[in-house]
């Protein structure tokens, strides 16, 4: 009775912040730093997660790297198509994520409609599979979109926005072990937020000083972020989660 994604645990999120860090670090490596441009960036970035979202789908169980890496995908892919949406397409910051917020929700409902729950111990088939992808890839680009709309047009830089979404994470942590919000509810609105934390802190990291970043190199940190993502892997590897919790 095992699902095909890991149990939520204290070092899922963990990865997952990680995860979404590197997306931003090595969107911007592809797009910006190698000049390649936001949709030549979504096209590579693209085309890789929908090979990992097969052999995910295809795989007979649970396997942590490979999901590890298709949520990089994701996050990666997120961080481009938003970039190419509100930068290359004109919509800003505030129509790309409100369209985006949009996608989310409709996945949701259909999902729920179909299926019955959107829980993640449900995702143990391929219909369940799909709709779960799609979801993390929506809530990626969203959160990317979120992240630079704060940092950017609300005027709190890089490290005042991943004050902001951390503090809405503590808040969301305190309703699941204080309340009896529902737990699912809680995992995606939790979910969605670790993407805009890891867009204002890739930012962080790798903007030019005038820009309110670290100025490191995008590569060289991303290179940082994969290899901490691995070794927590290897230290704390996820069981999957139970069938018999959705």
């Amino acid at each position: 009775m095992l699902s095909k994604v890991p149990a939520v645990t204290l070092v899922f999120w963990i990865i997952k912040i990680l995860a979404t860090t590197l997306g931003e670090t090595a969107g911007d490596t592809v797009s910006m730093s190698m000049n390649l441009g936001y949709l030549v960036g979504t096209a590579i970035f693209a085309a890789i997660l929908v090979v990992l979202v097969w052999r995910q789908v295809a795989a007979s169980r649970y396997r942590p790297f490979l999901y590890w890496a298709t949520i990089i995908a994701s996050t990666t892919a997120g961080t481009t198509m938003a970039d190419f949406a509100t930068r290359s397409l004109g919509i800003g910051y505030p129509g790309g994520s409100l369209i985006l917020l949009a996608c989310v929700a409709a996945s949701l409902l259909l999902w729920h409609r179909v299926l019955g729950s959107v829980s993640v111990a449900t995702v143990h088939e391929p219909r369940a599979e799909l709709f779960y992808w799609i979801t993390i890839t929506f809530s990626q680009t969203l959160g990317t979109a979120l992240g630079d709309w704060t940092a950017d047009t609300g005027g709190l830089g890089y490290g005042g926005a991943a004050i902001v979404f951390g503090a809405m994470l503590a808040i969301i942590a305190a309703l699941y072990l204080w309340t009896a919000v529902d737990r699912v509810l809680l995992f995606w609105a939790a979910f969605i937020l670790t993407r805009p934390l890891g867009a204002a802190v890739g930012d962080f990291l790798d903007k030019p000083l005038d820009h309110g970043g670290l100025a490191f190199s995008r590569p060289n940190a991303s290179g940082v972020l994969a290899v901490a993502i691995v070794v927590l892997i290897l230290i704390w590897p996820l069981r999957p989660a139970d069938r018999r919790a959705a």
